[in-house]
């Protein structure tokens, strides 16, 4: 199997280092055989003209490299995220970033699906209260934020949905709203469907409650 066959963003990137591209591969030999909705998703995301353009945008600048030999222009990326989670429908948006899989390749290409070694990771982890308050200072991620507390807040007793407000839906149109902000999600590995921001809450001081709080709405959340 070729580079643009493994991608997890074939066969639309032309014209970039497939060696590099190679790097970020979440395909397998085994995705020929196997069921797999997040390369399902991706081959519907391509025949979708909108959905195509602008995913092909955002990984164009989620893998350029920037100076100094830098993974990416992280701030280029994250906006080019927001552009794309906001215009494309959640039919194919949706189907990408919360495809269901059953085995590690699947997972790595759903993990793959925001470029996190430009807009997740990073070489240390921050403490989440440095993330959580630049998102505060900013007013569109503070309304997003705000919006996903609510509608993924966690029901304190058991229900169909495990949200508080019975509305799943409405969770993850508000988890997809923070994609591309300061405190952008994704999977955690591709042997689980955990989720999490890129930080920690070490030496958080006298705001430890607070930053376990923020944290534990993605790590410990039913709803999600």
């Amino acid at each position: 199997m070729n580079v643009m066959e493994s991608s997890p963003y074939e066969p639309f990137v032309r014209g970039f280092d497939y060696v590099r591209l190679a790097s970020i591969t979440a395909g397998s030999e085994n995705e020929v055989t196997q069921v797999n909705r997040c390369l399902d998703a991706a081959k519907a995301c391509n025949v979708d003209a909108m959905c195509q353009r602008l995913r092909t945008e955002y990984v164009s600048f989620c893998i350029r490299r920037g100076p100094r030999a830098d993974p990416c222009n992280r701030s280029k990326c994250h906006k080019a995220l927001r552009k794309f989670f906001d215009r494309v429908p959640p039919e194919y948006t949706h189907e990408l970033l919360f495809c269901p899989c059953a085995d590690t390749a699947c997972a790595e290409r759903r993990r793959q699906t925001i470029v996190p070694t430009c807009s997740y990771e990073a070489k240390e982890k921050p403490n989440c209260l440095t993330p959580l308050d630049s998102c505060r200072g900013n007013y569109v991620c503070r309304s997003r934020y705000a919006e996903f507390q609510v509608n993924c807040q966690p029901s304190g007793i058991l229900s169909g949905t495990g949200c508080q407000k019975e509305n799943y839906a409405a969770c993850l149109l508000a988890y997809t709203g923070i994609i591309g902000s300061t405190i952008t999600p994704n999977y955690i590995d591709n042997s689980t469907s955990n989720i999490a921001p890129w930080c920690t809450c070490h030496a958080s001081g006298n705001r430890q409650q607070e930053c376990e709080h923020f944290l534990h709405l993605f790590t410990e959340n039913l709803c999600l």
